[in-house]
């Protein structure tokens, strides 16, 4: 299982840099995008339960309902251009589409080279846990002398290692640790709060959301090209009105089961 997307980029990003001191263009991203009355959006397209193509073939997902309740907020069409995450930034930067919602997490690095839109997600770090256990890991500590399963290489490989006296498993992915916690070969499993709800759903496993533990919290918004201040203006208006008609609320209970356009408590 990936974790959020939090990757670093750095050759993509040393590309950006210089792009992003090139001459200010022309007319502002709302404009143009108001001209041809389309929003050209990125996203991979293969990362469910947040953008993937159904059985009709069709994407859908969390992050594709966002980008359409954006884009009727704008008053345009959604254009959907998939794309593989390694060339995402790059493809923005280049201007194959004018926003990425893709589960994009904000980090000062991107914000060098990128406008982000105000969060529309807030992500944590989270335990899961079998059903039938009724012991209660309130936090990563209590899980010293345990054995905690996690996805090798993932930012939440890193987390569980950085407390001292957890017995850490890696496992290629979440179908594998998911299976162990079940045959209680580990006691617990960590993963991102936004997909234990779909993982455990689609294991059909007995298994439990357990706590938010610190340290693994993020921020998802939506990127575009840096200068374009109207364009940023209209994508916050647009997330705002979601918010307050109650749209984006309903969508990610849709998708997840609880509100997770709001910080994780």
């Amino acid at each position: 299982m990936r974790s959020l997307r939090t990757g670093c980029l750095n050759a993509l990003f040393a590309v950006s840099l210089l792009a992003a001191g090139a001459a200010a263009q022309a007319a502002d991203l709302l404009d143009t995008v108001k001209q041809a009355g389309v929003l050209k959006i990125g996203l991979e397209g293969t990362y469910p339960p947040f953008n993937y193509r159904g059985s009709n073939n069709q994407l859908e997902g969390f992050d594709v309902d966002v980008a359409k309740g954006v884009a009727a907020k704008l008053g345009v069409k959604p254009e959907f251009v998939t794309t593989e995450w390694s060339g995402i930034i790059a493809g923005l930067q280049a201007g194959k589409f004018d926003v990425i919602v893709n589960q994009v997490a904000v980090t000062p690095q991107r914000k060098q080279v990128l406008d982000f839109s105000t969060p529309y997600v807030y992500s944590a770090a989270q335990l899961i846990q079998r059903k039938d256990d009724n012991r209660q890991f309130k936090s990563l500590e209590d899980l010293k002398g345990k054995k905690l399963g996690v996805s090798l290489g993932s930012n939440y490989n890193e987390l569980a290692k950085s407390v001292a006296g957890i017995d850490v498993k890696t496992y290629p992915g979440a179908p594998e640790y998911l299976r162990d916690l079940a045959a209680q070969r580990v006691d617990a499993a960590l993963n991102d709060r936004l997909m234990i709800g779909y993982l455990i759903k689609t294991s059909n496993l007995p298994l439990r959301p357990g706590a938010i533990v610190e340290g693994g919290n993020s921020e998802v918004a939506i990127p575009f090209r840096k200068d374009n201040p109207k364009f940023a203006q209209a994508i916050d208006r647009a997330l705002d009105e979601m918010r307050k008609d109650g749209s984006l609320g309903k969508l990610s209970a849709r998708w997840f089961g609880s509100d997770v356009t709001k910080p994780a408590r």
